[in-house]
């Protein structure tokens, strides 16, 4: 059974499998070809974080795909009164042909994986975004910055921070993240990465000062310096990341032709400016579109997998 937990999980040939995918039935759909891949087949969302882009993106593109999303928030079953997640995962994937979860802890989507009979979909957890990540590396070939980019991430080192780390490291590319002291990676997940670099050949450079790690670059990406669950920190962030704002002084340091990225919700005048946000609003709002599209490469990628396992002919 493969699952999408993380992209560690995937080569690099396999990733761009799906990224090609992403690619084909993201032109259908924008001829109106509505290719039933997933026909009648059911995905369970199930959100114990809020969400809009993952919401929306899950639900139509299994539409689109010929199969049917439902929506479960932890307030509507059983898992948000105690319910165990092995038993959740045990009871939900008998009755639907995949599951997508946004959740905190990277362990419970772990455990829910380990007694599921059907693939299941990282939609967030907060130590990876991986189909953000494959959204972006879409967003970066259709903007022609996916041959061996330079690439930049700037803030706090969490979830995307640690999606890039894997991102970059199994395609191979160069990845410099600067974050403020004490709001590093996780130790254990730059090591991981680092043991990928050898393998693919990737250059992987950590440090502290955002404009360094910006030069020359590329692609040049952030996110939000509060994230769910953060907002009691909101104040001492604030502070913390005093001169880490993505503005157009720091995209000066950037190749002319530079591409910046944000997966959204964006906070203007906090981790990125008002001005090259909306400088790049064409960039980042395709971006935004492309979660559907990857998304849908994704889903079908694991379905044609499961059904190959299971002896079916699509």
């Amino acid at each position: 059974m493969r699952h999408f937990l993380t992209l560690a999980d995937f080569s690099k040939e396999e990733l761009l499998e799906m990224i090609d995918l992403a690619v084909k039935i993201k032109a259908q759909t924008k001829q109106r070809q509505f290719v039933p891949y997933m026909e009648h087949q059911t995905l369970g969302m199930i959100f114990e974080k809020s969400s809009t882009r993952t919401r929306v993106s899950f639900e139509t593109g299994i539409y689109q795909l010929g199969g049917i999303g439902l929506f479960l928030s932890a307030n509507d079953i059983q898992l948000g009164r105690g319910e165990p997640m092995k038993d959740t995962a045990r009871v939900i994937s008998r009755m639907v042909d995949m599951v997508m979860i946004r959740t905190f802890e990277q362990s419970k989507l772990e455990e829910f994986a380990a007694y599921s009979k059907v693939p299941v979909i990282n939609g967030l957890t907060d130590s990876y975004h991986p189909v953000q990540l494959m959204t972006d590396y879409l967003t970066m070939m259709e903007f022609g910055k996916a041959d061996n980019p330079v690439c930049a991430y700037v803030g706090d080192g969490n979830n995307m921070a640690h999606s890039w780390l894997m991102l970059a490291s199994k395609l191979g590319f160069e990845l410099r993240i600067a974050t403020p002291k004490g709001y590093e990676c996780d130790p254990e997940i730059v090591s991981q990465a680092q043991a990928f670099a050898k393998e693919s050949g990737a250059t992987l450079i950590f440090g502290n000062d955002p404009v360094e790690a910006v030069k020359g670059c590329d692609v040049v990406t952030t996110d939000t310096w509060v994230s769910m669950g953060q907002e009691d920190e909101k104040e001492i962030r604030l502070k913390a990341f005093d001169g880490y704002m993505v503005d157009e002084a720091m995209m000066a340091h950037a190749k002319p032709d530079a591409i910046f990225l944000h997966c959204l919700p964006a906070y203007r005048g906090y981790e990125v400016s008002e001005e090259t946000f909306e400088k790049h609003a064409d960039v980042i709002f395709t971006e935004a579109e492309n979660r559907l599209h990857a998304q849908k490469g994704i889903m079908v990628w694991l379905d044609q997998h499961r059904s190959e396992e299971l002896g079916i002919r699509n």
